[in-house]
């Protein structure tokens, strides 16, 4: 059978396999087509543990919007469409949550703001989570996160959230407190509190008892008091809105995370010794946020198998500090060991390459170099079908390939089964 494989923002590549070869082909759950403004109407109207957002904005002096960076897949431009006129007259900016990434690009804040970019671009102000003369210290979490904030956040008069959950591999979910940490905080406050991913209870889906999870949230509530509205969506398979629920953070976060299970926790009936996980548009845009997909597809290969990444990197590695440990490292194991001298920012993402590597073997598809892949005990591919090939050689004849279309976000369970969705 032909399988086509997205690659890049609209590329695709083909590959060709005998059917008994292939376990699956892994999306999102479908979910019934809803009007998206509708959806988004509703859910200012019927916000959790909040007034509706007219009755929140009554009196407002000036309000600020804080919004995801392009490596998430938040439908912020068409949140803007349903809010914006609801602002009226009412003195209002942006601030990019970019946490410890870069700012966007021109490309990149036409991406998130879509047509409100140019009229609004005087108005935009992107994080930067190392300028120290821009934080404020508003508290310490009882795991020793000094909580440093930037400093508009407590200027504002009123705070517009708006946010997408999704699952992610060490938070247990994107969204919610993760707009104030990593998404405002000063870069010490982010590097501690990633630090604690290290612990194996910080893994995808979870929540209770994830050291991530709860020191966010307890760093976040001091922000909490503040007068904050929160617009979290959830997408669907093809990046539009799923549904949406607003109110206070820490009411409408819950359950925006029960309906992300339902469109990214998908059964898939075993592990394969092959596994082909996709880093789709806008999470290729680096090794860093590829990285994703990796933690998301071990969760369906064997012991022994075949772990292949595929995404462009479009910006190359990103930040390059994991990569920086590795390649110092003779051998994964190693690599772990080094992890026991102290912990920098970045980190974590050397620890989880490693420990797959210690049972399994990586494979990687993109734009970057062999020379830059080789030292992260990262087999480069330059070509897919070859790889494939050879890889279900080396996996033996009943080996088989379970695709995961989007890598980054779906996360399969294996032996599961459970009921197709009413569409």
């Amino acid at each position: 059978m032909d399988i086509k494989i997205p690659y890049g923002q609209k590329d695709h590549l083909t590959v060709n396999l005998e059917d008994a070869r292939v376990l699956g082909q892994i999306h999102p759950n479908p979910t019934a087509p809803v009007d998206e403004r509708a959806v988004l109407e509703r859910a200012l109207r019927e916000p959790i543990g909040s007034p509706p957002l007219d009755r929140f904005l009554q009196d407002a002096r000036d309000v600020l919007v804080l919004v995801n960076d392009a490596t998430r897949p938040t439908p912020t431009a068409k949140v803007l469409e349903t809010l914006v006129p609801l602002l009226g007259d009412i003195p209002f900016r942006f601030l990019v949550a970019a946490g410890s990434h870069r700012e966007p690009t021109e490309e990149e804040y036409r991406q998130i703001f879509g047509e409100f970019y140019e009229p609004f671009r005087g108005r935009i102000v992107v994080h930067r989570a190392r300028r120290r003369e821009d934080m404020v210290v508003v508290g310490t979490t009882s795991r020793g996160t000094e909580m440093a904030v930037n400093r508009r956040v407590l200027e504002a008069d009123r705070l517009v959230v708006i946010g997408s959950v999704e699952p992610h591999y060490f938070a247990g979910f994107t969204g919610g407190r993760k707009s104030f940490l990593p998404g405002v905080a000063a870069i010490e406050t982010i590097e501690h509190n990633h630090s604690l991913a290290l612990q194996r209870e910080a893994h995808t889906l979870a929540l209770e008892g994830n050291p991530v999870h709860e020191d966010m949230m307890e760093a976040v509530a001091p922000l909490l008091e503040r007068d904050i509205f929160a617009i979290m969506t959830v997408v669907n398979r093809e990046g539009g809105i799923h549904d949406s629920t607003t109110g206070h953070l820490r009411d409408c976060f819950p359950p925006a995370t029960e309906k992300a299970r339902e469109v990214f926790v998908v059964a898939v009936p075993e592990k394969a010794e092959v596994v082909v996980t996709v880093a789709p548009f806008p999470t290729d845009i680096n090794l860093y946020q590829s990285q994703k997909a990796l933690e998301n597809g071990k969760l369906a290969l064997k012991e022994g198998g075949i772990l292949m990444l595929v995404s462009a990197c479009r910006a190359g590695v990103g930040d390059d500090t994991f990569a920086r440990l590795l390649s110092d490292a003779a051998s994964p194991r190693d690599a772990l060991q080094r992890l026991q001298k102290g912990y920098h920012l970045g980190y974590h993402k050397a620890a989880k390459i490693a420990e797959i590597c210690l049972w399994a073997h990586i494979w990687a598809l993109t734009e970057l170099s062999d020379s830059q892949l080789e030292p992260l005990f990262i087999k480069p591919v330059d070509d897919l079908q070859g790889a494939l090939d050879e890889a279900l050689r080396r996996q033996g004849p009943e080996a088989k390939v379970l695709f995961l279309m989007e890598g980054s976000l779906t996360v399969p369970c294996p032996g599961e089964s459970r009921p197709a969705p009413e569409l």
